[in-house]
């Protein structure tokens, strides 16, 4: 076999009812022996909150038997089971789709539909001047949106095990309409890979939600939950093809089929998040999912954000709760005609340092909305440049919206840092080296 070939050994994976037995062979990376050079990197010491308390290794110890590289959703979790806990590095090469047959050919929401579900029937059921404005939908095609739901579910979440590094191959390897769950594990690192479209085929109704009702949908395409020691380096995330900007309004709201893009919920904490793009979409980055998780979340979610794009994005970019979270020369992009509502959010018992970070708004976009306060909390925010402009952004917030003032001072010092650029040179920075597909340095 050519030395830049590499065989996958057969695995055997049950996936839905279908049980394959795959041998693939696929290209490697050019230059590059699998599982050699930037596939065994670690995080460099210092570099964030995962740097801490023994740093983060990800598959860096993999035997070479368990070096994977996997073209199909099937292959992606036979990789993940064979190897276990053991250090594993899995290398996605071309296009995985998370929504797909045992194959790896894509499927569309009506192979997922249970119980006479369809969204024509589910629209006609629970029309406000049908069902009405004071209860959630709930009977025959309720329940069976919530049996079609959760087949779905079970094809689109993929559980990433402990001591992994998942790699994209060269410039194009992309996960599409799968949320990977890095769930109650350790040691995990994801990097170079595109994320795209991990879209619900079956939001809920709620007419209660708001003062005109929401759709409201499951899915992120990267979920941190409960995990710690994870390293999440050059990669994109956004909607793909299917933005929910372009999707219909039903009942007067607008169809929503995505959730978050990434986020690091219940009890995760010694998170690095650098030189990654996050564009194109609403509800951005959770860090902390609800006021009432201080039982796990408090003395946790400590989180570095680093070099990252954040390109077009209403909100949540991200919104704090509880978390002692670093956010620096980070760039922040709305470009005129764009939906935007806010960066920062400043949620309960947060403890948000933003330094050195630069800002590029559009025309008509008020500086006073960069932050968001959603809760009584204070934060450290120095050395911003928006537009060019060093500005302070808490006093201009509490000029603009006077009643939700806010405090300063986050009541701790950021150490692990690897070293700060003036934001006047985080827009190139970050230009050139933020996501999928840009060289990786380290």
């Amino acid at each position: 076999m050519p030395a830049r070939m590499r065989h996958v050994r057969a695995l055997a994976v049950a996936t839905g009812a279908a049980s394959l037995a795959l041998a693939v062979s696929v290209p490697a990376q050019a230059g590059t022996r699998p599982g050699t050079g930037i596939e065994r990197s670690v995080l460099p010491a210092g570099d964030g909150w995962a740097s801490a308390d023994g740093s983060t290794t990800g598959g860096a110890g993999a035997a070479p038997e368990h070096v994977y590289t996997v073209t199909d959703r099937a292959e992606l979790i036979a990789a993940f089971e064979e190897a276990g806990d053991a250090p594993k590095i899995v290398r996605i090469a071309g296009t995985v789709h998370g929504n797909a047959d045992a194959a790896g050919t894509p499927i569309g929401c009506e192979a997922y539909q249970q119980d006479g579900y369809t969204l024509e029937k589910y629209l006609a059921a629970y029309d406000p001047a049908v069902w009405g404005t004071d209860e959630v939908p709930s009977g025959p095609l309720e329940d069976a949106r919530v049996a079609s739901a959760k087949r779905q579910a079970a094809a689109v979440n993929v559980e990433v095990p402990s001591n992994t590094t998942l790699v994209g191959v060269g410039r194009d390897a992309t996960v599409v309409g799968a949320g990977l769950q890095v769930k109650n594990v350790s040691n995990v690192i994801v990097r170079n890979i595109s994320f795209e479209d991990t879209y619900d085929c079956f939001p809920q109704w709620d007419p209660t939600d708001g003062d005109t009702g929401h759709w409201n949908s499951e899915y992120d395409n990267l979920v941190v939950y409960g995990s710690t020691h994870v390293w999440v380096d050059h990669n994109t995330f956004s909607d793909g093809d299917r933005p929910d900007a372009e999707q219909p309004r039903y009942f007067g709201e607008l169809y929503q089929q995505h959730d978050g893009l990434f986020d690091i919920v219940r009890g995760a904490d010694l998170v690095t998040v650098s030189w990654n793009v996050l564009k194109d979409h609403d509800k951005t980055m959770l860090i902390g999912n609800s006021d009432g998780a201080g039982a796990t979340d408090r003395g946790r979610l400590r989180v570095t954000l680093h070099h990252n794009l954040f390109q077009d994005v209403n909100e949540r970019a991200p919104r704090v709760r509880f978390g002692q979270v670093d956010s620096y020369n980070n760039h922040f992009v709305a470009t005129t005609g764009s939906v935007y509502g806010y960066s920062y959010g400043i949620g309960a018992e947060s403890k948000l340092v933003a330094e050195s970070n630069a800002f590029t708004l559009g025309s008509g976009f008020d500086r006073a909305r960069i932050l968001k306060k959603w809760s009584e909390s204070s934060l450290t925010a120095e050395n911003n440049y928006v537009n060019g402009r060093k500005t302070d952004l808490i006093a201009v917030h509490n000029a603009g919206v006077p009643a939700e003032r806010l405090t300063e001072g986050a009541g701790w010092t950021p150490t692990l840092r690897t070293g700060v650029s003036h934001p006047l040179v985080v827009p190139f920075l970050v230009g050139l080296g933020a996501g999928a597909g840009k060289p990786l340095v380290r």
